[in-house]
């Protein structure tokens, strides 16, 4: 034997524990770990789908038809009492009533004045209004203001202040012939028979709003300014009215 072979034997085999070359580093296993999560996670079987079962119970037709707005069977408001829509129950309407004014009134004249001041115009409206009720009762007013629904109301009430009440005859008509001359303007008025109310301009007005009905009226002047007309054919009629 040589020498080396005597070391050999002589040196004692060291237990040392055999290395398990199967175990995995702990790198390893934190790269490995999400895919056997995965691999776990994963369904072996056939996918399990959790589906409600279908209801047996069906559910009540609805009755009408659409629905409209506001109650069912498509009554547009219905449900509602007074409702808006069509085929619903309508609340009871008070019976309104407008009631008739007092006098009807025309409008004569109706112009925008100027007047001119040291700082300069000022413009404002003048209303010529006349106003009865053809019953008798008649009246002239000439008013100004800065608007025209106020010129207006204040020519009513000018109107209303100076009123005359008529003595007419049986047939609506005046008793005799009239003349009268009022500033340029002079009318004539006289009483027919079955012609009805043969006038017009301002005079027209004054008549029908007086309630005259058998009367023919002319106008002996040329002038075409209703204002005077109208005034004219009151002052005619001041002859026939009744005395306070």
């Amino acid at each position: 034997m040589t020498e080396e072979e005597k070391k050999a034997v002589e040196t004692p085999v060291e237990n040392t524990p055999a290395t398990d070359t199967t175990k995995e580093t702990p790198a390893e296993v934190k790269m490995d770990a999400p895919v056997e999560a995965a691999k776990s996670d994963a369904p072996t079987d056939a996918p399990k789908t959790d589906t409600p079962a279908a209801p047996t119970d069906k559910p009540a037709p609805r009755q009408g038809g659409f629905r409209g707005r506001g109650g069912p069977g498509g009554q547009r408001g219905g449900g509602r009492p007074g409702g808006r829509g069509r085929g619903g129950p309508r609340g009871r309407r008070k019976n309104f009533r407008r009631e008739k004014p007092e006098f009807e009134q025309k409008i004569v004249s109706l112009r925008r004045v100027t007047r001119v001041m040291a700082g300069g115009r000022r413009f404002s409206f003048s209303a010529a209004v006349v106003i009865g009720d053809k019953k008798g009762r008649v009246g002239f007013g000439l008013a100004k203001a800065n608007d025209t629904a106020a010129a207006i109301d204040k020519a009513v009430r000018i109107a209303k202040k100076d009123m005359i009440t008529l003595k007419l005859t049986e047939n609506n008509s005046i008793p005799h012939d009239v003349q009268t001359k009022y500033k340029a303007s002079e009318v004539l008025l006289r009483p027919v028979t079955g012609k009805g109310l043969a006038a017009g301009g301002g005079v027209r007005v004054v008549l029908e709003l007086a309630g005259v009905d058998e009367v023919g009226g002319k106008l002996l002047s040329r002038s075409k300014n209703n204002i005077n007309n109208a005034r004219v054919t009151i002052e005619a009629l001041r002859n026939f009215a009744v005395k306070k």
